[in-house]
């Protein structure tokens, strides 16, 4: 029981000093934290975690951009954009992901989006729950995100523990 205290404590100073507004501003968290409708969070949340490697600056840099791409409303734009609001978009670059993996990215959520409220069915879908575990969901995220045609370039955004991976970036 003694570990388990200890654990508490350690994660409660973590929270003290992480969640806050000095902190949120300047990491790519604040992105999700902008944003008030879920399905919002979400996506915006989805592209900070994958665009999480590199200078914090340039990456809340290019988060914001992309949502700025969206009108700040990415679930309406991942719902009802039309081929023509994505020229913006072709030439995105953030270190190894660029425009045919965001492109890819945006055809997934629309995907799912059209058959899901919420991306948390991505992971773990409610009709098949089962209680897994993370590493079950995040396998089943991989695989799912993969289940469409899809760029083999992309495969390295999307990290699954089934190959080892310890899912750092998608764990955010």
């Amino acid at each position: 029981m003694e570990d388990i205290g200890n654990l508490k404590k350690f994660l409660d100073n973590k929270v003290k000093l992480y969640n806050q507004y000095a902190f949120i501003e300047k990491d790519p968290v604040c992105i999700p934290h902008s944003f008030t409708k879920k399905q919002d969070i979400e996506i915006s949340g989805l592209f900070a975690a994958v665009l999480a490697w590199g200078n914090r600056t340039t990456i809340i840099n290019n988060c914001k951009k992309l949502m700025g791409w969206m009108d700040n409303q990415p679930h309406d734009f991942i719902l009802h954009h039309k081929d023509s609001d994505l020229k913006p978009f072709v030439h995105f670059a953030h270190r190894t992901f660029n425009a045919t993996d965001l492109l890819y990215f945006i055809s997934f959520l629309q995907f799912h989006y059209h058959q899901f409220s919420s991306l948390e069915d991505a992971f773990v879908p409610e009709s098949s729950y089962k209680g897994e575990t993370v590493e079950q969901a995040l396998i089943h995220f991989h695989n799912y995100f993969f289940s469409i045609e899809h760029p083999g370039r992309t495969k390295k955004h999307i990290s699954t523990p089934g190959r080892g991976s310890a899912c750092k970036r998608i764990n955010m």
